[in-house]
């Protein structure tokens, strides 16, 4: 069910960079739609959500490397440590290393996906049993059906389940750099949802009708654990090498997208100058840095509370994840609306079934949240308090701080990153909106 509503924010996503394609994605936006205050939030919100889920990930790299026993003596937090400064180093080298690892770690987790389909496939296909039970739809019909302990542990879940499609969103960060995105990004988004279809959903029907759920446990992939209940122990090891390069891959986008997501803020002066600055190799090296030493509360959750570290930050990113897709859902609503008051255009690739589809995935995320801030597991519950209680109050001193500049900025509009700018016209109540604005080169306008 989430992957299907994943694939509406993907859609929403996909039809405003095509109207107007940014560089500063759903923050951009959220600026010309509903203005500044929105996009001073969201852009800090977004930030920070990245700077728990990079939490996330050391935490997980320390999990998935204590697996095996050489380092199980090693403290998590050192381990988490070494991760977070290894990756903050090759952000700052330049983008091309970025790309490059990106491009294999991408690799190295397609192959092992795709290898894991098909070594499940064949022994579901054969219907041959693992460590004496039967493989199939008796695995699921046997050990309690779909809810084999209640729905309430499935609601509690879910925030994994929405952590796990965190950054599909990073499509629309890249819009603004990419050379003809009228013409890539489509293809970018639909691939992405295919690759959610197969890779994902398949291999967790996969495994559901290999294994039971009592078979899998914390700390451990539950790829892992189908290699290691095969007789395939060394597959399990590199199952597990292949999961850390994911945490790492996770954690090297985050401080790539949390880079630019600063440097747009600071170009509308929602951030400090100083968070604009670029190295002589194109990296916004400030707020690759600052999402590094935030990311430093991580290692010290990691000392003082490991066992615990990973579902704390999980459902705090898990909330920033969602606030980002509401987001991207109420800018395009907003963009259908002044298309239907014939104020605006909107490009051939749309959002389907329009608005019905948007409002629809917008009441599944509110339930979302209203089910954690009811949920039975004092985490969560947690999470969502202090997630309102203390960026609530930050955000709005934050902005009565920043707001002069913000609005002088405002006034001005002419800094953009990328190729098209970060921030457009934005119509006043009750007049059409300005003519959208287009970077045709460096220095340069047009209309």
């Amino acid at each position: 069910m989430c992957g299907v509503f994943v694939f509406f924010v993907l859609r929403a996503l996909g039809e405003l960079v095509l109207y107007r394609p940014s560089s500063g994605s759903f923050v951009s936006y959220a600026r010309e739609f509903y203005g500044e205050k929105l996009a001073f939030a969201v852009g800090w919100m977004y930030f920070f959500h990245w700077c728990m889920t990079g939490i996330v990930d050391i935490t997980a790299i320390a999990t998935y490397v204590r697996y095996w026993g050489a380092f199980a003596v090693v403290p998590q937090w050192v381990i988490a440590l070494v991760a977070l400064l290894a990756v903050v180093g090759t952000n700052l080298i330049s983008v091309r290393w970025f790309g490059e690892l990106e491009f294999w770690v991408a690799l190295v987790k397609v192959v092992a996906l795709i290898g894991f389909l098909i070594v499940g496939s064949v022994f579901l296909a054969g219907r041959f049993a693992i460590r004496g039970e039967a493989t199939g739809v008796g695995v699921i019909a046997h050990h309690g059906g779909l809810f084999p302990t209640g729905v309430v542990p499935l609601v509690t879940v879910t925030t994994g389940v929405v952590f796990a499609y965190a950054a599909v969103e990073l499509v629309g960060i890249a819009a603004g750099e990419t050379e003809n995105p009228h013409e890539v990004m489509p293809r970018a988004i639909n691939s992405v949802i295919a690759r959610i279809g197969v890779f994902y959903v398949g291999s967790l029907v996969l495994l559901g009708l290999l294994l039971p759920y009592t078979a899998f446990r914390d700390g451990e992939s539950p790829f892992v654990t189908f290699f290691a209940r095969i007789g395939v122990p060394a597959a399990g090891s590199m199952m597990n090498l292949i999961v850390l390069t994911a945490a790492f891959s996770s954690l090297n986008a985050g401080l790539y997208s949390t880079g630019r997501i600063l440097r747009s803020m600071s170009a509308n002066g929602s951030a400090p100058a100083v968070a604009g600055r670029m190295s002589r190799t194109g990296v916004p090296y400030v707020g690759i840095l600052a999402t590094g030493a935030l990311a430093l509360v991580g290692v010290g959750l990691d000392a003082v509370v490991p066992d615990k570290a990973f579902e704390i930050v999980l459902n705090v990113s898990a909330l920033g994840t969602i606030v980002s897709w509401m987001v991207v859902l109420l800018c395009q609503l907003r963009l259908w609306r002044r298309w239907w008051d014939g104020i605006s255009h909107r490009p051939a690739y749309r959002m389907i079934g329009a608005p019905y589809t948007g409002i629809a995935t917008l009441v599944f995320l509110v339930a979302v949240i209203a089910l954690m801030a009811c949920s039975s597991d004092p985490i969560q519950r947690w999470a969502v308090v202090a997630t309102i209680c203390v960026m609530g109050p930050v955000l709005v001193g934050g902005w009565f701080l920043t707001r002069r500049k913000v609005l002088r900025i405002a006034a001005i509009r002419h800094d953009h990153t990328g190729q098209f700018p970060v921030v457009a016209e934005r119509p006043w109540p009750g007049r059409p909106a300005e003519p959208e604005v287009i970077v045709e080169g460096p220095g340069k306008r047009g209309e």
